[in-house]
Order: C-alpha cells, then structure tokens, then sequence
C-alpha cells in the first residue's frame, strides 16, 4: 500500500497529508477549494484538480471531509466518484459522522467491491500535526490490519469492533471533552474572581487528579485568549448533538451533555461558534457574571 488519495485538506486533513508524504507514501490531495491542497505540493504532496485524478490510482482513499451528506454526494452521488478507485481499493472515513452513516457507507461500499473502515480521530491539530492522534476504528479486521501502515505516522490506531464502532467511540470522546471543557471554564472562572490567577491555578493542577489533555493544551487556549480555531467550536457542537440524538435513540437522557451542548448554542449565538473550542469560557463567564432574573 504506497498510493493514497487523501479528500479534503482542511486543518487536519493537510496534517494526514503532510506526515503520510513525509512517510513515504505517493499522496495525491484533493479539495474543493483547490488552492487548499496547491499548497501541500512543498511538503511532496501532489494536488489534483478534479476528484477522479486522485483516486483513480490509489490503494487507499483517507476522506476527511465536514460530514456525512457532503461524503455521500461525492463517493456515492451520480456520478459516483468512490467508482474512480481501483477494485479492492481501501477507503478510510476519517471524517467525524453519525453512527448509522457509517455503517451505510461500509455497506455501500461493500456492495461496490470496496473495504471500508471509520475512523474518526481525537487529538485535534496538534495530534495530526505531531502524528499523535488517537485513532478509533471500525470496519472488519482484515481492514484495519490493511490500514495499519497508514495509520503509524498518524498516530495510535484501536479497532474497536464492526463499522460504526469508530464513529461511537468518538461521540463517546466528544461527551467527554465537550464536559470536560466547560468545567474547566467553570474552574478556572471561579479562580479568577476570587481573586487567583487564572494562569496559575491551572499550571499548579497539572499533575492532579484534575489533570487532563483538555486542561493542559485547551485550558491553555482559555488563560491566554487564544481562540483562532484547532478544534472549531462548530464540531463539538456538531457531534455532542449527534451523540445527543443517538441517546434519544436509545430512550436515554444524558442531562450534562445536553447543558453543554446549550453552552456551545449560546456561542452560535454570539457568532463565536467558528472560534476554537476553548472559546466556550467566555459563554461561562457571562452565565457566571449574569443578574439573575427578577
């Protein structure tokens, strides 16, 4: 497996480009915007121009694209453009999209002669950068254990079970950070008006049991006011809405979730939503500030 096409080079799919040419693969990129992938030719990615180009030859397809409707319409709408891709050619949805998407898109691609594995990832854009995301994996096994070359300069790799299983894990990683961001707002709110500083209180929890990813890289982001978008805010919200649906599905109610999930609306609101996801202490610092109602 030496040739890959990768679909979509937004922030993280220009990394997986990126560390997949640095690995030694033949990569060809594609994107909508074209001038998005012209600029990964200095990094010994070839840009393509049309969709068909970069498929046509590859061993592996790595789609890392905003959704799945946007992913159905080009590898399976009229024309189909997964038909470009050798029979027996591998694709890849690294692309965060709902459970049920997944498993009709492994089924449709099964039905064509092609394998299919999810594979959304956590670690935002310094995991693709550094090649340290944490990769979650469904689709058959034989899959993965193809896929695993191309995996290695990406990061960590966990198969988890049937197509879908991917997508759940990480509806499962975003109920998580999604909670875990704003108790760290929460936090690191309370430090500052009672008189801590902010800054300082989160260096000395690391380290704590209050430690996490989340803490160190986003809690960050929120003591210096760096909100130029890693990890948009509109994808937590995306997928913490998707997880949402999917526990209504299954007759469940996830109460924090869904007091995030208004946290995260609330800055749609304020048209902060394509700020990075550490954005989300400045809708907790008004909710904490606000008079109560009379």
């Amino acid at each position: 497996m030496k040739r890959v096409a990768v679909i979509g080079t937004g922030i993280m799919g220009a990394h997986l480009g990126r560390r997949l040419a640095r690995a030694g693969f033949d990569v060809r990129a594609w994107n909508r915007t074209a001038q998005k992938a012209e600029v990964l030719a200095a990094d010994g990615v070839v840009p393509v121009a049309r969709l068909g180009d970069a498929l046509t030859r590859a061993d592996a397809a790595i789609v890392m694209l905003s959704g799945g409707p946007v992913i159905d319409a080009l590898l399976f709408g009229e024309p189909a453009g997964i038909a470009a891709l050798p029979r027996d050619a591998l694709v890849v949805v690294m692309s965060s999209i709902a459970v049920e998407t997944a498993r009709a898109q492994a089924a449709r691609a099964a039905a064509l002669g092609y394998a299919y594995l999810d594979a959304p990832v956590s670690g935002g854009e310094p995991g693709a950068r550094d090649g340290t995301l944490a990769i979650l994996v469904g689709g058959e096994p034989a899959a993965h254990e193809r896929a695993a070359p191309l995996f290695t300069p990406l990061g960590t790799a966990t198969w988890l079970g049937p197509a879908g299983s991917g997508q759940l894990a990480k509806l499962a990683n975003q109920v998580i950070v999604g909670g875990t961001l704003v108790a760290i707002a929460e936090a690191l709110t309370l430090a500052e008006h009672g008189g801590a500083d902010p800054a300082a209180v989160r260096q000395a929890l690391m380290g704590g049991f209050g430690d996490s990813k989340v803490l160190r890289v986003l809690g960050e982001r929120m003591v210096h006011g760096d909100f130029e978008p890693g990890s948009p805010a509109a994808y937590q919200l995306r997928d913490m809405r998707t997880a949402s649906a999917l526990a209504r599905g299954m007759h469940l109610k996830l109460d924090q979730l869904d007091a995030v999930i208004e946290r995260f609306e609330a800055l749609a609101r304020h048209g902060e939503i394509e700020r990075d996801v550490a954005i989300v202490v400045r809708e907790v610092a008004r909710r904490a500030t606000r008079e109560p109602a009379a």
